[in-house]
């Protein structure tokens, strides 16, 4: 019997539905729709079609979202994009201590390349506060980047707050939401932002393909050289099934998002009472409420969460953290920046619910991982 998924913020499977819309167009509807015949058709239209429903899902045109590979991707554009358009008059970016490296890192290139770097601190929730950012914007400030909701803890950031902020300094405002999509409904206009990225396999959609909104208006350059596609922004002949499989991924999302909340949020409380009445001392991180429906993350007391979950390995299929990370022993950079003990860090567990998740599951993994949690706690205290 396979182990209990509980892993969605790493990656969700997808969804037949995404499937069923991909696969005609990796059998006949295979055009280059930049060709000038027939064949381009087809997914040209279909290419149109995902690009509305993309914008949709986050409230914005269709002709402000850009179709890249990855998140990563999109944030590598948001960033290093910005960072050519503004010249050297605004090369300073700030970003919050618990970016994913997908931020972190090409902001760190763009201090490489000459530009400055600013990275504010989060409280013990993992909360950006708007004052700090406010304290680190300059006069050559370009970008602020924080994510809406952390990969890791799930909290949730005061984006409209920080943007609002980073505007009156002239600056624009980008936030990364993979973890948002599908989990919290999201409006660009409402949070206020520039530029927003997805990442299509954080809500059903298959890994490979991404997305940037950028507002219309902003300055941005493409950062990869080559033809015009995608407003000259993402150079590239389009992956038209992916592109097509990100566009069904977001119609779902949009169309069940109303129960899928509440459903995520009964599930994942389910989870952490039935943990929380039989460890004494289980402590939650991350904001308790301001937090994505669907994420759990506790410190088991006394044991190590690496250890944990290596025992419950054939039953629960959870994460110590980022999947990024997930090679590497030492505790979360993200708990770290929050401020908790080593100790507690070392004993976090990240358990994230999905679509496919039942209570059945949810009773059964929280008895594997209270009996791994006992066994464990004997071995290491005799």
């Amino acid at each position: 019997m396979a182990s209990i998924y509980l892993d969605y913020n790493a990656t969700t499977p997808v969804a037949p539905e995404v499937v069923v819309a991909m696969l005609p167009f990796l059998r006949e509807y295979f055009g280059n729709p930049s060709s000038a015949h027939t064949y381009a058709d087809a997914p040209r239209r279909a290419m149109a079609a995902a690009r509305e429903d993309a914008a949709h899902l986050i409230g914005a045109r269709a002709t402000e979202i850009v179709f890249t590979g990855s998140a990563t991707e999109a944030n590598n554009l948001a960033i290093l994009g910005v960072a050519r358009a503004w010249g050297h008059a605004r090369r300073h970016v700030v970003i919050s201590a618990i970016e994913h490296p997908a931020v972190r890192e090409p902001a760190r290139r763009l201090q490489e390349l000459g530009g400055s770097l600013t990275v504010v601190p989060v409280d013990e929730y993992g909360r950006v506060a708007p004052a700090d950012v406010a304290a680190a914007l300059r006069s050559d400030t370009g970008l602020v980047t924080v994510m809406h909701a952390n990969n890791e803890v799930g909290t949730i950031q005061p984006i409209a707050e920080i943007a609002a902020l980073a505007h009156r300094h002239g600056a624009l405002m980008h936030t990364d939401a993979a973890q948002s999509a599908g989990k919290l409904a999201l409006d660009v206009d409402a949070l206020g932002v520039d530029l927003l990225t997805l990442a299509g396999h954080k809500f059903y959609a298959p890994k490979g393909i991404g997305a940037l909104y950028v507002r219309t208006g902003t300055p941005i350059t493409a950062v990869l050289a080559g033809a015009g596609q995608e407003r000259g922004l993402r150079p590239g002949t389009e992956n038209i099934p992916q592109i097509v499989a990100l566009g069904a991924a977001a119609r779902l999302a949009r169309e069940r998002l109303p129960e899928t909340h509440a459903r995520l949020r009964a599930l994942r409380d389910r989870l952490h009472a039935r943990l929380s009445q039989e460890i004494p001392g289980l402590a939650l991180n991350g904001h308790p409420e301001q937090r994505l429906p669907n994420t759990l993350n506790v410190s088991f007391p006394g044991v190590s969460g690496a250890l944990l979950l290596q025992r419950v390995a054939d039953r629960v299929a959870a994460a110590t953290g980022s999947a990024c990370h997930a090679g590497d022993a030492a505790p979360s950079g993200v708990l770290e920046a929050m401020g908790l003990s080593f100790e507690r860090a070392l004993g976090a567990v990240r358990l994230s619910v999905g679509h496919y998740t039942r209570e059945a599951e949810i009773d059964a993994a929280a008895a594997a991982l209270i009996a791994a949690w006992r066994e464990l706690t004997i071995t290491e205290h005799g």
